[in-house]
């Protein structure tokens, strides 16, 4: 599966990389978008018959050095040279046993002591493992489904929810296609992602475009159904204590249209607890 997968990533990724970006000569009538393999074979310094094996799955012992070279010619970030590195097989995977679905308790107090600020907790499958009370709110209480790509692909609403919702599902898959490439084996990515083909043919497309990239600081638009427009900064975090979980936090810009609407989210929240615990 990993040989495969790295074929299919240089393929993927050999597509996306014009000749201008390296200043190579765009000659000749080129069938497929990109560069050509003897043009990427030239410039890792590998024979063009090595390189079409490594595309194709038959060679399974690149080199760091061939490997380095590859990120190089095909303009990698450093998540996807990281990506690459692990098809490669060289970069250790994160051992089964270290990824929990349990969120240490006193990350669960810091998230609840954040009125204002939507957080959540998820882990490489996105499933959200642990949310504050906004953040219950900000997603509608989760009445989708509690793991993100499947608020994304499956749920009707979310090209509403989600005003950029073309750079939210790429995003997303790209997040998922590294946390894929960390631990390929692992159950629960495995059942998430055969939901995901089966049920999206968004997802499928994407997917099938091979982009790895973890998440960053950036700009979330909501449209939600109770309070309207918000635009939220996002901001991500690795759970040192609990390898393979990640928490976002959200925040809007003082004193703007997004701020009130996040505190209107919030006494809508507290006003509905209220009344269900009567």
């Amino acid at each position: 599966m990993t040989r495969s997968e790295l074929g299919a990533y240089l393929k993927a990724r050999r597509a996306q990389v014009s000749p201008e970006q390296l200043r190579l000569p765009s000659t000749g009538h080129r069938r497929v978008p990109g560069l050509r393999r003897e043009e990427v074979a030239a410039l890792t310094g590998v024979s063009v018959d090595y390189y079409v094996r490594l595309e194709q799955g038959r060679e399974r012992t690149p080199s760091a050095q061939v490997v380095e070279a590859l990120a190089s010619a095909l303009l990698l970030d450093d998540d996807g040279r990281l990506h690459l590195f692990r098809l490669a097989g060289l970069s250790p995977r994160a051992r089964q046993s270290a990824v929990s679905d349990r969120v240490d308790p006193a990350l669960l107090t810091l998230m609840a002591a954040w009125p204002d600020n939507p957080a959540v907790v998820y882990n490489r499958a996105y499933d959200v493992l642990a949310s504050n009370p906004i953040a219950d709110a900000l997603f509608h209480d989760w009445a989708h489904s509690r793991n993100f790509m499947h608020v994304v692909f499956t749920d009707p609403a979310a090209r509403t929810f989600y005003r950029d919702w073309p750079e939210v599902a790429r995003n997303s898959v790209a997040g998922f296609r590294l946390g894929h490439g960390t631990a390929p084996d692992d159950p629960r990515i495995q059942q998430v992602l055969r939901e995901l083909l089966d049920e999206s043919p968004e997802f499928a497309r994407l997917w099938a475009g091979h982009d790895a990239r973890g998440k960053a600081l950036a700009h979330k638009r909501f449209d939600h159904r109770d309070v309207g427009p918000l635009t939220l900064t996002m901001q991500t975090f690795d759970v040192r204590s609990s390898p393979g979980q990640e928490l976002v936090v959200y925040h809007a810009e003082p004193a703007s249209a997004s701020s009130e609407a996040l505190t209107l989210l919030g006494t809508l929240a507290a006003t509905a607890r209220q009344r269900g615990g009567r």
